[in-house]
């Protein structure tokens, strides 16, 4: 049997996996709280096999919990915000599982602990730190990850030279290279840091730092070309230059 302990801010969320848990008949569930801090106490005198974990708690939230632990169990991170999925995989996560929960998808991700079980896995403390920093009101993005498949790439947001919303996707352009993210443009109009990065169109976010030209277009318009490696033009929309200048300086 799967020995689990289950954190969620909510006694409903945390009733309701942990009754999905017991139908399995693969899970014992040893414990369960809705207080980030009996977790951590409970955690330091039983070992588990996984941890159920919710993200988004008042006050401590998952990341913070985990960078807390003496040592760190598998994790099934559970949330309500797909956002956050991607973070949840660059602190090397066994899965995530969205609310509300199924019992197909959470089969699976058993089936992926049971898969991975023994595997060496690297001490993601440090990195944990880091996501519960960037997930604090105001702060701003500075890393940004992206996955696909079972490989996730954590790209350096100063290094992005814009951003593209395209076939209800948005990419992350890094050298030529577009990377999917779990953001739209509006959520990162409000998290990327508004001195180095300007909406120059309703599908275009782009690195100020990065722009290498500004010139006319040929419809009256407005382009800009950027600094890497193929000179990327992109479109700037007429009510979105003037802001383009002054953020150039121009």
């Amino acid at each position: 049997m799967i020995r689990a302990y289950v954190v969620d801010d909510e006694r409903l969320a945390v009733e309701r996996l942990t009754r999905l848990l017991e139908q399995t008949g693969r899970v014992q569930v040893i414990g369960s709280t809705t207080d980030p801090e009996a977790a951590l106490i409970a955690l330091r005198t039983q070992a588990v096999d996984v941890l159920f974990l919710d993200i988004q708690m008042p006050e401590v939230s998952g990341f913070d919990l985990i960078e807390r632990l003496e040592s760190e169990p598998p994790i099934i991170f559970t949330t309500a915000y797909d956002q956050y999925a991607i973070n949840a995989f660059a602190v090397n996560s066994i899965d995530y599982l969205l609310k509300p929960i199924e019992p197909e998808r959470l089969d699976r991700a058993l089936d992926k602990l049971e898969r991975l079980a023994g595997q060496p896995r690297q001490d993601t403390r440090a990195l944990a730190k880091e996501l519960a920093v960037q997930l604090s009101p105001g702060r701003k993005l500075e890393r940004i990850a992206s996955r696909v498949g079972e490989r996730t790439t954590v790209l350096e947001v100063a290094r992005v030279s814009h951003f593209i919303a395209k076939d209800k996707l948005t990419f992350a352009v890094v050298n030529g290279h577009s990377h999917i993210v779990d953001y739209t443009l509006a959520d990162l109009d409000e998290r990327l840091d508004s001195r180095r990065f300007v909406r120059i169109h309703r599908a275009t976010i782009v690195n100020v730092g990065l722009v290498k030209e500004l010139y006319p277009g040929v419809d009256g318009g407005m382009l800009v070309r950027l600094k890497d490696q193929g000179e990327t033009e992109l479109s700037v929309a007429r009510d979105r230059v003037r802001e383009l200048k002054a953020k150039l300086g121009i």
